[in-house]
């Protein structure tokens, strides 16, 4: 199994507190040497300031050994210089509970008008915000998310996005989403972080790929587990084309993730050819069981293949922190594929044939194609006698594929319109460069 784990090329990408979920699932599936596992996570936590929950794994892998006295300094220490920043932020911090306050605030949109507002209702200076901003990344480093959050969301609310530390602040408030499970919310900030990473345009590309790497990698934890989810990855992974090729330039492991999401939602069936050339121009720098499984289905008609790589799939899927939840949805409709895939070249199909394509029992097989026939409508018979699934001709319907492609072309048209608008304001910029040299 450890050749299919991507911890650690995932890991790269994250922050260190998004990782320590990631080490928990693996020591729970036990494919890796746990004294490992431990060192690895105690490595991390020696970085954060979650100092209890280091002591409690340090005592995990040295249980012979007592807590060194310089732990126990440290944690002493930390408490001390979280208090010192609360009492220096302690005018903010009664803003942020005034709830009556934070209404008004959210009412305001115009920056200035915001603190000058803040100014005359309390004693609030800007030059405040630079403390608060090292509390909310120290509280984070703490461990205590939410109140982060909590901090970080006043501070977008005062300042504009050309703040210097936006874009930080806009990071830490989706790790902290993250790490609290608020999905709704943190898909919300990755709508924010993407649009103002797109309006970085192409001032720094290698920062701006960067930037798009970081963010692909830190969706996967939202993307499987909002409902919104897996159109979500489809949309942003696949057409829009500075993250495909954030993808192919980067990271082609994301592959993975993207082919599961297309495999379980039925209802974009047609990104099922745009993902396999995609696959397929990417081979030969990343495969595993669920690229390939495609690859054999539908680029090289191989259902004794593709069967054998559904079984990898189960182990695959079984073993990875994203996907793990996607298992039994993920094998009905990958089977459902096999089956669609297969009635399209034959006319009449062996039920037993069928079941060894499918991995499955005879009799489960005919109940499963029976309730498949009856559920999708399809033009089918199965008969009992000979043991035969008969197709009828299923031509497509011009309404669905009209939709199909509907669906398709918004997303690239926004893509297009999107780029068009960066490239209109980047000549605009020139143009207005070059007056002011002028004059």
């Amino acid at each position: 199994m450890a050749k299919f784990d991507l911890t650690s090329l995932i890991g790269l990408y994250l922050d260190r507190h998004l990782i320590l979920p990631l080490f928990e699932f693996l020591s729970a599936k036990n494919n890796f040497d746990e004294n490992e596992l431990l060192q690895a996570k105690l490595d991390t936590l020696s970085k954060t300031n979650m100092i209890d929950y280091l002591i409690d794994v340090k005592k995990q892998v040295y249980p012979d050994i007592d807590v060194p006295e310089e732990m126990k300094a440290r944690r002493q220490e930390i408490l001390t210089e979280l208090q010192r920043l609360q009492e220096k932020n302690k005018t903010v911090l009664q803003l942020i509970n005034d709830e009556k306050l934070m209404k008004k605030m959210e009412s305001m949109r115009d920056s200035k008008t915001l603190i000058k507002f803040l100014s005359e209702e309390a004693d609030f200076r800007i030059e405040m915000m630079d403390d608060h901003v090292k509390l909310a990344k120290y509280t984070y480093e703490c461990g205590n998310y939410q109140v982060s959050s909590s901090y970080l969301y006043f501070y977008m609310l005062v300042f504009p996005t050309s703040d210097k530390n936006y874009l930080n602040a806009l990071w830490g408030k989706l790790a902290s989403e993250i790490l609290t499970q608020e999905w709704d919310t943190a898909l919300e900030d990755i709508n924010k972080v993407r649009e103002y990473i797109d309006n970085m345009g192409n001032s720094n590309p290698p920062q701006v790929l960067q930037q798009r790497t970081w963010l692909i990698h830190w969706s996967l934890f939202v993307f499987f587990n909002h409902i919104k989810g897996r159109d979500m990855i489809i949309d942003m992974l696949l057409y829009r084309p500075h993250y495909l090729n954030a993808i192919q330039t980067s990271c082609p492991h994301v592959l993975r993730y993207l082919a599961a999401a297309v495999i379980v939602n039925r209802s974009r069936r047609s990104a099922l050819k745009d993902l396999v050339k995609v696959i397929q121009q990417e081979s030969y720098t990343y495969k595993d069981p669920i690229t390939e499984f495609l690859e054999h289905l539908y680029v090289n008609f191989d259902f004794d293949g593709a069967r054998q790589k559904l079984q990898e799939c189960q182990i695959v899927l079984c073993n990875d922190f994203f996907l793990i939840a996607l298992l039994n949805e993920f094998v009905e409709n990958a089977r459902l594929m096999i089956f669609e895939t297969f009635c399209r070249i034959h006319q009449c199909i062996s039920i037993q044939m069928l079941a060894e394509k499918l991995n499955m029992e005879v009799d489960l097989a005919e109940c499963w194609i029976v309730n498949l026939i009856r559920n999708a409508r399809l033009d089918a018979k199965i008969d009992s006698k000979l043991g035969h699934v008969v197709m009828g001709g299923q031509p497509a319907s011009p309404y669905q594929q009209l939709v199909e492609k509907i669906e398709t072309l918004s997303v690239r048209s926004e893509a297009l319109e999107n780029l068009i608008e960066r490239k209109v304001k980047a000549k605009t910029q020139d143009t207005n460069a070059v007056n002011w040299n002028y004059n």
